[in-house]
């Protein structure tokens, strides 16, 4: 596994694995089952594990602190605070996240995080204050990196100049090109990392989906993307990405997380899956080379604003680039 370094110095593996699925959002919970994939990541030489307290509500950090407390010293583990189910507005009240800190800690029991992002932006609290905080947490050593995920750009801003980010996580894929115009620019001015989550579009850009094909639990249907009035549309355009990728010998979920590894030196990919066959298949996709032919086909069967639908609910956009 080749690797890459994010901000500050953090060296991760150049594909990471987004573990909320394995907890919630996507069907059936089975812990037996993402134990062997967690276990299976760690050989593979993945060391980028990326979680949430609001994931499962807490059930993904316990899972993770149980599975990969074996492998501490070779894993990152990035959680997140901010988000509470239920409630419409993230918390990042100073308070609030020294104690949703401590919570983390015990839960994935370990003494610090190694990445401790701000999963959304509090708009009724400074910035500065909630990373205020957050610099305390570093100073007393309970965590070791600091990011940020879905900040609109001047409040990346602020962020950084109380305390450097070290990764800042967005949403990013073919299906999803927003990063592109303004972010990755000043993301490579201030030396930050990117870990992009979604990037296979949350499994459309496999190819293999089919509409009526998610089970009781699977949150997707609730995603614009994936409903009647724009999913044929989508599926189309996977349609040929999937005969670029044949053109190459890999499938198309492969050739999207490549694309995504010649977008910068500093983007990571975190793909999410609880499954091994899928983990196996998307880990070789950090070994697959591009050729510049191939990224021009890529782009040009997925441009920018030819997908259909939005990526979130109107709720959910309501808190992003805040």
């Amino acid at each position: 596994m080749k690797t890459r370094t994010m901000g500050q110095g953090l060296t991760v593996s150049a594909l990471g694995l987004g573990c909320m699925g394995m907890s919630q959002s996507y069907g059936a919970i089975d812990d037996e089952q993402a134990s062997a994939t967690l276990c299976r990541a760690v050989e593979l030489g993945v060391t980028l594990f990326d979680s949430a307290d609001v994931y499962g509500d807490g059930h993904n950090e316990e899972l993770l602190g149980r599975v990969l407390a074996p492998h501490r010293e070779e894993v990152v583990y990035a959680t997140k605070f901010g988000n509470i189910r239920g409630v419409p507005v993230a918390n990042g009240k100073p308070e609030y996240v020294r104690s949703a800190c401590e919570a983390s800690l015990r839960r994935l029991n370990v003494d610090y995080i190694d990445l401790y992002y701000q999963h959304r932006i509090d708009p009724t609290i400074p910035i500065e204050d909630t990373w205020g905080a957050l610099s305390e947490l570093v100073t007393s050593g309970k965590v070791r990196f600091l990011g940020i995920s879905e900040a609109g750009i001047s409040t990346l801003r602020r962020a950084h100049a109380v305390h450097p980010i070290a990764v800042a996580q967005y949403e990013y894929s073919l299906f999803t090109r927003d990063p592109e115009s303004e972010l990755l620019p000043v993301l490579a001015e201030l030396g930050i990392g990117f870990a992009a989550y979604c990037p296979i579009g949350r499994g459309i850009l496999s190819g293999t989906l089919a509409e009526g094909d998610f089970s009781a639990g699977d949150s997707r249907p609730h995603h614009p993307r994936f409903q009647e009035q724009h999913f044929s549309h989508n599926q189309a355009l996977v349609a040929t990405l999937r005969d670029i990728a044949s053109g190459v010998g890999a499938t198309a979920t492969q050739l999207a997380l490549a694309w995504l590894l010649t977008r910068g030196d500093n983007v990571v990919p975190i793909p999410g899956t609880k499954r091994v066959k899928y983990l196996e298949e998307n880990i070789r996709a950090a070994a697959l080379e591009l050729s510049p032919t191939t990224i021009q086909a890529i782009e040009a069967a997925i441009p920018p604003g030819s997908v259909s639908g939005a990526r979130y609910e109107a709720a959910q956009l309501a808190r992003i680039n805040l």
